[in-house]
């Protein structure tokens, strides 16, 4: 029986090199390594175009090729015959090999050499098992399947954002063994994304911001698509040692304005998948881990499905708590603030806020909590509302698809790691209270 294309996979996960044989115009052939064939679906694969080389002419001029590829678990050998359709030189599918050449030439110490020109894509006519297959050495793959059912479960008794991002992240650690994970949230309106939850690094990160189309995170976002690296590729990992963002204090002090990402130092494997809801993008699922080859195509494949009930559920709580605040329990007069006062600085061109000169946060967050502590200074507020952040007219705050609920969970957490004087708690849906015990002197600059 001939295979499907799907069943192949393994072959494609770039263990064993693949060869290919073209036909020049006169009939010479030719036969060379591949760097990577690419799945894209039952009927077609893609190859890396490198180098314009023999093979290269020998496409254009006969677009007829033989591509054999061997499976690293039972060694079985397959020859593929293909036909040349076109080459892509942008777009997910270019961007995703892209990114898997990198940790391939990293990993070979070809980095110099190594340098997709573009995603040459073929139809496959016909797949022929060749004999000669060896007997298995590789252990039994663990089935993935009840895994995700698991985490799937524990979506769905989430009744709010922060308990499904917290849910979402013990999950793939409880039920997948996967250790090092994080979500960041799509901020529209600047082009960037956001950390709002992570597991399994010494430092959260929380609010540490990524640019569309940088890194692996990036590139995810960008293109909207997976993206998955075997090996440690340089371009794709995040340094963050040197800093450019700085704010310049009232009296003349260079103040630190980024938070540091917190990925591993010595990340070897990473998956990148976006969330989506219909065409908006919501945010990326990122994990990693210090092992080369840890996450094969069955571990993209699951949480390209967990990430796409993850979106789900996050468009669905998040106007649930819009549209269905609850009325505020009442609550005991908090008491009055004590110890030394604490200096607030706001700094109005990017919102960032300071705590005695210690960054706190910037952009929304930084503008909602600049009014919330305004209102609790002036006012002697505590008990505020989603909708009122909302309809405030001075915050100037994205539209309704920006989600402000995770907005409110960064800043949450931000202050819980940094100012334990300052609490967000939660109060009912929709509502929320900030608990003030050190007095505050706020400055705007």
């Amino acid at each position: 029986m001939t295979p499907r294309l799907g069943a192949l996979r393994r072959c494609f996960e770039g263990a064993i090199p693949s060869a290919i044989a073209t036909c020049a115009a006169d009939g010479t052939p030719n036969v060379a390594y591949l760097s990577q064939v690419h799945y894209v679906d039952e009927s077609h694969v893609a190859l890396t175009y490198q180098f314009f080389n023999s093979t290269r002419k020998n496409i254009l001029a006969n677009p007829r090729a033989t591509v054999q590829v061997v499976d690293p678990d039972d060694g079985a050998h397959y020859r593929l015959q293909l036909e040349y359709l076109r080459t892509e030189t942008e777009g997910a599918l270019f961007e995703n090999m892209k990114a898997k050449l990198a940790g391939i030439a990293s990993h070979t110490g070809m980095s110099k050499v190594f340098r997709l020109m573009g995603s040459d894509v073929y139809r496959v006519l016909v797949i022929e098992p060749v004999q000669g297959g060896m007997p298995s050495t590789a252990t039994a793959r663990p089935n993935l399947l009840p895994g995700l059912r698991a985490c799937l479960a524990g979506l769905a008794g989430c009744s709010d954002l922060a308990q499904l991002f917290d849910e979402t992240l013990q999950g793939l650690e409880r039920y997948c063994d996967i250790r090092q994970a994080m979500l960041l949230m799509h901020d529209a309106a600047r082009g960037r994304l956001y950390t709002v939850a992570t597991r399994g690094y010494a430092e959260s990160g929380v609010g540490s911001e990524i640019c569309m189309g940088e890194g692996i995170v990036g590139v995810a976002a960008r293109e909207r698509t997976p993206i998955r690296i075997g090996y440690a590729a340089q371009e794709y990992l995040y340094s963050r040692a040197m800093r450019k963002g700085f704010e310049r204090s009232t009296d003349g002090d260079a103040l630190e304005t980024e938070i540091p990402f917190p990925g591993l130092p010595d990340s070897a494997s990473q998956l990148a998948v976006p969330l989506t809801f219909g065409p908006r993008l919501l945010g990326v699922m990122y994990v990693e881990s210090p092992q080369e080859l840890r996450f094969t195509f069955e571990d993209e494949d699951v949480l390209i499905v967990l990430a796409g009930q993850l979106a789900l559920a996050m468009e669905l709580l998040s106007h649930s708590a819009e549209q269905h605040e609850e009325v505020a329990a009442a609550a005991p007069r908090p008491p009055a603030a004590q110890g030394a006062p604490v200096t607030v600085r706001h700094f109005a061109a990017d919102h960032s806020v300071f705590i005695d000169n210690d960054y706190l946060i910037k952009g929304v967050a930084g503008a909602i909590f600049w009014k919330l502590l305004r209102d609790h200074v002036e006012a002697g507020r505590s008990d505020f509302t989603n909708r009122e952040l909302r309809l405030d007219p001075a915050l100037k705050l994205p539209d309704i698809s920006d989600n402000l609920e995770a907005r409110l969970i960064l800043l949450q957490r931000r202050l819980a790691e940094r100012c334990p004087f300052l609490v967000i708690e939660k109060t009912g849906r929709g509502r929320f209270r900030l608990n003030v015990s050190r007095p505050l002197k706020l400055s705007a600059a």
